[in-house]
């Protein structure tokens, strides 16, 4: 990959990222070191060897700070500290030094919105009085009805939901046990909102981005990025926020419309991830911060970035996260959320590079994360477009062969695409979501927190199979008996890293030709034009970038080849030497096409 990257202008500029393709680490479940079920941070450098042949060029990795893991590490209870866990310092930077060493950029994650509630900080606020410094790091209120004779401070300070279900205000005991003010929480009752209106917290995660950029990370992937800045007076809201767009088969009470609020603890049925805007998210405050803090990372050189979690629409707002005193990049969920569909997916596409040209930065390309039900899952069920929270035994089972078809069509579309891609791992090996876990091995606290009704997150942060004889499919060391921390379906077996390393039309040989070819022909610093071909209200997906065609195709009779043109890569298992017969392109296949 070559590092000279192009902004819309076409001036070249020294950005590794504007092209990377970036390998998302969930440390739990990625490899486990030290044998005792939990990935960790040993594990990831065992197996950097592995992702240095796959042909990526950055990592991330979820959060591996010390926490309580009462939502997988994304409730932090020290910003500079490895939990135990997942190792210790001295294992991230061996960890560090190796990817560095091999080429590979290192990015971690960044959880600003909210700590741990075993966070120094909240402890000491919680001893605290009301109305103290320590209190003012975080968004304490009293109950609405606490002023003067009128109430005992009952009811929450306002309507809010939390993310995970339920309210979004939890109750603490004043200093004679009594109840006392309330304390916000957009996400789990462990997760306490900090106070952005408060200098010392800007001061304190400026110096939590230093503390890492000192160890030599190349970036940071910031958590909830629409976040952290709420709207003066909390006032009520009666609308639905999700952090990913979403649906589960449930039943809803009647008139429970997007948008409609009531006190059931059931998600809603959005139709955006927030309907109507809401005053806790895509503040314009949060600019502020951003702005603030690409004045650190430039104290660090020009070679250090930041992408957004930012679960914002239309593209166009999107794209004020990354305008050139901001951020680097951010997910393109526009994408990620089009599904097996050849019209949105083509909208999605057109989009997205409108609005990130706009403001000169790299589009990112996304087609699943530790929060989304797999893509090979979801597009095998019955309508590929469907974005279900979780998948349980009892609702729609995917049909796993479509549903890896159109996957590694899809993929092979992403690759193609111009900008910067994001891949989850186990997703180079086809991984479908585990849609049986069953109820007493969940974890998600949106499982909890929802009494079942959203299924969570578990699903695809199943551990990975690296060997399909060894126990536990070989996630832990070689002799470890330990279970993994989330039980593996059997289908995983065939589907090991070693089941499909060399074998000839396994996802895994896909995806290291993909990004092979990808890396040889500058796919990244290309430019996309659609073809002729292109028809996608018929579900084809045609698009030019460089030298190369793409075509994909999403109907339901196959494509021809157009005269002058042979497959170069094929997501369907056509052996090489069968490439140059190929004629027509099947449905549920992308190909590339080079000029005869």
């Amino acid at each position: 990959m070559s590092n000279q990257a192009v902004r819309a202008s076409g001036q070249p500029r020294p950005e590794w990222w504007a092209d990377a393709v970036v390998y998302q680490i969930y440390p739990r479940s990625f490899a486990d070191g030290n044998g005792d079920g939990m990935g960790d941070l040993r594990g990831v450098t065992e197996r950097l060897p592995y992702l240095e042949k796959l042909g990526v060029d950055a990592v991330w990795l979820s959060p591996f700070y010390k926490s309580p893991q009462a939502d997988g590490g994304y409730d932090v209870a020290d910003y500079r500290q490895v939990d135990p866990l997942f190792g210790s310092l001295d294992d991230f930077d061996a960890m560090l030094q190796d990817a560095h060493s091999r080429g590979l950029k290192v990015i971690v994650d960044l959880v600003p919105n909210h700590t741990s509630d075993e966070h120094a900080w909240f402890q000491a606020a919680l001893r605290a009085a009301p109305g103290s410094p320590e209190r003012d790091r975080y968004i304490f209120r009293p109950g609405k009805d606490s002023m003067p004779g009128s109430g005992d401070g009952n009811r929450a300070p306002n309507n809010w939901k939390s993310i995970f279900g339920g309210p979004a205000w939890s109750r603490v005991a004043g200093p004679d046990g009594s109840p006392g003010e309330w304390y916000l929480h957009l996400f789990d009752t462990r997760q306490p909102d900090l106070n952005w209106e408060n200098p010392e917290v800007h001061e304190e995660m400026r110096s939590v981005l230093r503390f890492w950029l000192d160890r030599g990370v190349d970036g940071f992937r910031v958590d909830v990025a629409h976040g952290m800045v709420k709207e003066k007076g909390l006032p009520d809201w009666d609308g639905a926020a999700s952090m990913v767009e979403g649906t589960h088969s449930l039943a809803l009470p009647p008139g429970d419309a997007p948008g409609a609020h009531t006190d059931a603890e059931e998600p809603h049925r959005a139709v955006s991830p927030v309907y109507p805007p809401s005053p806790f998210f895509d503040q314009e405050g949060v600019h502020d911060i951003y702005r603030n803090w690409h004045r650190v990372l430039a104290e660090y050189g020009s070679d250090r970035m930041m992408v957004a979690e930012a679960w914002v629409e239309p593209a166009e707002r999107l794209a004020r996260y990354v305008r050139p005193d901001e951020m680097q990049q951010a997910f393109n969920f526009d994408f990620l959320l089009a599904g097996w569909d050849a019209e949105r997916m083509a909208a999605a596409i057109d989009a997205s590079l409108a609005a990130a040209s706009s403001v000169g930065a790299p589009c990112t390309w996304v087609l699943s994360n530790h929060d989304t039900v797999r893509h090979p899952t979801r597009f095998g069920l019955s309508d590929p477009t469907t974005f279900p929270k979780g998948l349980a035994a009892d609702d729609e089972q995917p049909d796993s062969a479509l549903g890896l078809a159109r996957a590694r069509a899809a993929t092979l579309v992403s690759l193609a695409l111009p900008g910067s891609a994001y891949l989850y791992q186990g997703e180079e090996l086809g991984l479908p979501e585990h849609t049986t876990l069953p109820a007493e091995a969940r974890q998600d606290p949106t499982f909890f927190r929802t009494k079942g009704a959203e299924i969570g997150r578990d699903g695809c942060r199943v551990p990975l199979p690296w060997a399909a004889d060894l126990p536990g499919y070989g996630f832990s060391s070689r002799h470890s008996q330990a279970q993994p921390w989330l039980p593996q379906p059997e289908s995983f077996g065939p589907l090991a890293a070693d089941q499909q390393e060399g074998e000839e039309g396994s996802t895994l040989e896909l995806y290291k030709a993909a990004l092979a070819f990808r890396s040889g022909r500058r796919l990244g610093l290309g430019s996309l034009e659609w073809d002729d071909l292109h028809a996608p209200d018929a579900g084809v997906l045609a698009f030019r970038n460089g030298d190369v065609l793409v075509l994909a195709n999403m109907g339901f009779a196959s494509a021809p080849i157009p005269a002058g043109y042979r497959v170069a890569l094929a997501s369907g298992p056509v052996p090489a030497e069968e490439l140059a017969a190929v004629q027509e392109v099947p449905v549920d296949c992308a190909v590339y096409l080079e000029r005869v």
